[in-house]
């Protein structure tokens, strides 16, 4: 694990004032790059303020590293001129498309885990790599229904876009019990056969029933308190890796930043393995 982070938080305009003010041991925060690409103004500003006085991430969510395309080269410049000026301890990106014949489409989006798409993908993230120059860590996504055409599981995809690419992997815990729920398959038996040994950040989040289907499919919302299914499975997969910075993602019906810091402060004393530590934030 980076010894200098533990666990950390999504950091939210509501919430920078008192970020700025931590002091929690082991605290990072990230935010979505896309935010954050301009030359000037006041959020660059307080994402400056921020990093010079913790750890931060940048956690992208269009680089559409999925697309019969490659990412778009004016997105990777400015993202790279982000990184050089932000210097953050980890960058991740989403196995998911979201951009087709120069339409964004709002949503990370599933494919066939086909031959022909892992040699696309491994493409982009080498190419996206380099533009950066430094490796990027890939998300496993949520997933809400039966796709047809694998030619592969999903753990064997990512360990293989691990042996060509050099890339680290963000193991999102919930997004792994969502997609067990709805799929109808072992959320203990996907980490079995997942390449655990490339984690390089880990993140837990909220999610909710459907309100049509109920529990048979469940939601990724990131609105709610992380689940105690969530909490026992991140558990079981921190005992193989050791510990992994964990970020708690909250992006919806955000309570009080010191909610968020108990939530945090739990996944930390688990890292640390203490039974518990005071807060440092008012």
């Amino acid at each position: 694990m980076n010894t200098s982070l533990t666990a950390g938080l999504g950091l939210k305009p509501e919430h920078y004032e008192q970020a700025l003010a931590c002091q929690d041991t082991g605290l990072w925060w990230e935010v979505h790059p896309e935010n954050y690409l301009a030359d000037g103004g006041p959020r660059l500003a307080w994402l400056d303020a921020i990093r010079s006085r913790h750890p931060v991430s940048l956690h992208g969510v269009s680089l559409s590293l999925a697309a019969d395309a490659p990412p778009d080269e004016t997105h990777l410049t400015r993202l790279a001129l982000l990184v050089r000026r932000i210097e953050p301890a980890l960058v991740s990106e989403h196995l998911a498309w979201s951009h087709w014949r120069g339409v964004y489409q709002p949503d990370l989006l599933p494919f066939p885990r086909t031959q022909q798409a892992l040699a696309r993908v491994a493409r982009n993230i080498e190419r996206t790599q380099e533009a950066l120059g430094r490796p990027i860590a890939i998300e496993n996504p949520s997933h809400y229904l039966h796709l047809p055409g694998h030619d592969m599981g999903e753990g064997a995809f990512f360990a293989e876009l691990v042996r060509r690419t050099g890339c680290q992997l963000l193991l999102d815990i919930n997004n792994v019990f969502v997609s067990a729920n709805n799929l109808g398959t072992d959320a203990l038996d996907y980490l079995d056969q997942y390449p655990l040994h490339a984690v390089a950040e880990m993140h837990l989040a909220g999610h909710h029933a459907d309100p049509v289907h109920g529990a048979a499919l469940l939601i990724d919302s990131h609105d709610a308190p992380v689940a105690e299914p969530v909490w026992a499975l991140w558990r079981h997969a921190i005992a193989r890796t050791g510990p992994v910075p964990t970020l708690i993602e909250r992006d919806a019906e955000l309570p009080p930043l010191a909610e968020l810091l108990a939530e945090r402060a739990r996944a930390h004393r688990a890292l640390c393995g203490t039974p518990h530590e005071e807060l440092a934030c008012n």
